[in-house]
């Protein structure tokens, strides 16, 4: 485990297996680094328990969200041709579906799901990949459940749980997190409808009450109903858009009978225009004002930042192994690789806060320093190096 995390925190580009063994001080076999990873029965799950246990700051917004994994091949656990938010578009790719605490300050993976579309739970497929036989199909949303209850379990205090649409448009996602007693706000599509205010049960509905959709109730408000509210992400500049916030009926239940809790509905759209844009549910009371409904909306933000930082410093999405408990294996040691690096960002250092590149840069160094400290003769390289370019020039 531990030339492997070094792996990840060294100055490789990329972080395949071959690459990383060749930057640590003190390789071992390629087989046997392989062999830990793809096929070393060690559970993931015992390690991102550990890792929850240790987080220094325990208390924030849980983020829930998915990224893509693009592939050229069809052979890595769970690619195919879906939707990534990577890409943008349907491409090959894997999907993982994470959740993070965000502190306010800080992000740490606190988990993460890799999404097996239906074509490869068939025995061929589980064969391929080492999928055992209870692995049954779960929708993206209820993997996020998932580490929803894990995050929760391992006692992290969360004020709210975020997600965009692809969660925040399913009716038992919003549910659950309503029965665990949670703050929520989540994005939705301008398709879904409600009722203005709270409705009376479906037998004495009035027949010209009928549930809008979202985004012709925000055409319905009026021009002092809009606000203009700025916000800012982080240390960046800030951002501006005009809201409107009204309490509603999510229609869903009606339909079954039933009627839904009432919750805020976010209209957000840019400065001038005469359509909304976004729309959101948050569950929070009756008595928010708008500037909480918009600074809890926009904290999804943080997310992909993490996205980079792992991506591009740490190989999130650089393994290569085709089978499913390496996928997993993989994940997991980066979170701790990543949290690592958090945790050496909370030293305190006078006068300056490290970014998480930097942080990664100041790592890096220490092992590159320890490399040359074990091998000598790659001072003598690096000066004949030297030398030719200054030949060369």
């Amino acid at each position: 485990m531990r030339p492997y995390v070094e792996g990840l925190l060294s100055d490789s580009a990329r972080k395949s297996m071959q690459a990383m063994l060749a930057r640590l001080t003190d390789p071992v076999p390629y087989q046997a680094f392989q062999h830990f990873i793809t096929h070393a029965p060690w559970d993931a799950t015992v390690v991102w328990r550990r890792l929850l246990s240790g987080l220094p700051e325990r208390q924030g917004v849980l983020v829930l969200d998915d990224t893509g994994f693009p592939k050229q091949g069809r052979h890595s656990v769970g690619v195919a041709r879906q939707y990534s938010g990577t890409l943008g578009k349907i491409g090959n790719c894997q999907v993982a579906v994470t959740a993070a605490l965000w502190t306010g300050v800080r992000a740490w993976l606190v988990g993460a799901e890799l999404y097996l579309p239906r074509e490869w739970l068939t025995p061929e497929r589980r064969a391929e990949a080492g999928l055992a036989g209870t692995l049954r199909f779960r929708e993206k949303w209820r993997l996020a459940l998932t580490l929803l209850r894990r995050a929760r379990a391992a006692g992290l205090r969360l004020d709210a749980v975020l997600a965009d649409s692809a969660y925040g448009d399913v009716t038992a996602f919003r549910t659950a997190v309503e029965r665990m007693r949670l703050r929520y706000a989540v994005g939705i599509s301008a398709h879904l409808t409600v009722f203005p205010g709270r409705p009376r049960k479906r037998p004495l509905l009035h027949p010209k009450d009928r549930p809008l959709s979202v985004s012709a109730l925000a055409k319905k408000l009026p021009r002092r109903a809009w606000r203009c509210v700025s916000w800012r992400n982080g240390k960046n500049r800030p951002w501006e858009a005009e809201f409107a916030a009204v309490r509603v009926t999510p229609a869903h239940e009606w339909r079954r009978g039933r009627i839904a809790e009432e919750v805020w509905l976010l209209c957000q759209r840019p400065v001038g225009a005469k359509a909304a844009r976004k729309f959101y549910f948050l569950n929070l009371p009756p008595r928010a004002r708008l500037s909480q409904l918009v600074r809890l909306a926009h904290q999804r933000w943080a997310v992909e930042q993490q996205y980079q930082n792992l991506k591009t410093e740490l190989g999130l999405d650089h393994f290569e192994g085709r089978s499913y408990r390496g996928w997993k294996h993989h994940v997991v040691l980066c979170a701790v690789a990543y949290a690592f690096l958090q945790k050496e960002r909370m030293r305190p250092r006078p006068g300056r806060t490290l970014t998480f590149p930097a942080a990664h840069a100041v790592v890096q160094e220490v092992f590159t320093g320890l490399l040359f400290l074990k091998h000598p003769r790659y001072f003598t390289w690096l000066k004949k190096g030297q030398r030719f370019l200054q030949l060369r020039m």
